[in-house]
């Protein structure tokens, strides 16, 4: 592991315990990604094991808050940044920008790397269950690489959050002078028109496709300016300083939104994948982060975290904050142990229910060691390549 980082007296504990829940949300929902995505995880007589894939929908639907926790986590520490733009820039963006390039190279470049060691190319999608192709060739790989400062390819499909983190560094010393400036009411206000932006998924997909100025010429419409994960930002820095609730309360409160926002994920995509035809944004439109199911059930989440003690004097803060100093790494490099997660829970033959989680455990119990040996045989340097 990294070396145990030690604990500030203003260190915000539960911040800690976010990030641990953020991540094995996001690990159950990548180690689902065998059950449903690729034909390759197929049953011998070439048709999908129905109760893998019902239990690969359930944790999917189960762990969508994974992205928003973390972007809320985002405005907790980060709003108001406290420092110049350009120092903020300085500060953040080259320790993401650095290694998602050098990562990002490394992931489309393992197809050829496989093809070199002889590997069959069934292995491609064995790793990448979202993969295009299963091509093995140094031409395709490379041009994943040309392609890397606009777009990225699902061999590395968790990459997308990085840009959209990248985008939302450049746009907080903006938004954290109006945050430092604003009053309660007036954060109140923008998070009512971003609730209400939320909903603009199901309002294009069943009432009208251009909606609220939207049309072939203008994809701004009216709530365009207050829609995605900004709100989510604001929202982790408005419960953080505004929300003073007891442990009656929240949960009178978190329960609901939580299984209330389970129940519309999964009732709305199981519907959804029965359709006899459906498009990829459809199949997608339930599991969206910006929907209010989701948001129900990421607020649920952090309102619950949030009050949870943990006693200083344990070893718990420690590993939770050795945790937060490998965490960008983990995201880096978990999408390799995806499948080894899988192979282990079906070598062991675990039942449906306990596949995902197993394997998350086994995805972040791997890719923490990874970074740890990383930390202490680069040092200072590993930031280049871990963040």
């Amino acid at each position: 592991m990294h070396n145990q980082p030690s604990l500030q007296p203003t260190r915000l504990v539960w911040c800690d315990a976010m990030r641990l829940l953020a991540f094995f949300l996001l690990l159950c929902c990548h180690a689902a990604d065998p059950f449903y995505a690729s034909a390759a995880y197929a049953s011998a007589g070439g048709s999908v094991d129905a109760e893998l894939v019902l239990w690969g929908t359930r944790w999917g639907s189960f762990s969508r808050p994974c992205v928003p926790l973390f972007v809320m986590l985002t405005g907790v520490l980060s709003l108001p940044i406290g420092k110049s733009m350009g120092n903020f820039y300085k500060r953040r963006i080259p320790r993401v920008l650095i290694p998602f390039l050098i990562w990002s190279v490394l992931y489309y470049l393992t197809p050829w790397f496989t093809g070199l060691l002889g590997m069959d190319s069934s292995i491609v999608h064995k790793l990448f269950s979202w993969a295009e192709t299963d091509s093995q060739s140094l031409a395709d790989g490379m041009r994943n690489v040309m392609r890397i400062p606009y777009a990225f390819s699902f061999i590395a499909c968790h990459m997308w959050y990085i840009y959209m983190l990248i985008g939302l560094y450049l746009y907080l010393p903006i938004f954290s002078a109006w945050v430092e400036r604003a009053s309660k009411r007036e954060k109140e206000v923008f998070l009512l028109i971003w609730g209400i932006s939320t909903t603009l998924p199901y309002f294009t997909e069943y009432v009208s496709k251009y909606c609220f100025g939207t049309c072939e010429w203008n994809s701004f419409g009216l709530f365009y300016y207050f829609a995605g994960f900004s709100g989510y930002m604001l929202l982790g820095h408005y419960i953080q300083h505004y929300v003073k609730w007891s442990w009656r309360k929240t949960l009178l409160v978190a329960i609901p939104l939580l299984v209330g926002g389970y129940a519309i994920t999964h009732w709305g995509y199981s519907h959804i994948m029965a359709l006899p035809e459906k498009t990829p944004e459809q199949i997608e439109l339930f599991w969206t982060y910006c929907t209010p199911n989701v948001v129900m059930m990421t607020m649920a989440w952090f309102l619950i975290v949030r009050r949870v003690e943990i006693p200083q004097k344990s070893k718990v803060p420690v590993w939770l904050a050795n945790l937060t100093a490998c965490g960008f790494g983990i995201y880096m490099v978990h999408y390799y142990f995806v499948f080894l997660g899988y192979d282990l829970g079906a070598m062991l033959h675990l039942p449906a229910p306990l596949r995902i989680p197993f394997s998350a455990i086994v995805i972040l119990i791997c890719s923490w060691l990874l970074v740890g040996l990383v930390h202490k045989a680069m040092g200072r340097y590993s930031k280049f390549l871990i963040g």
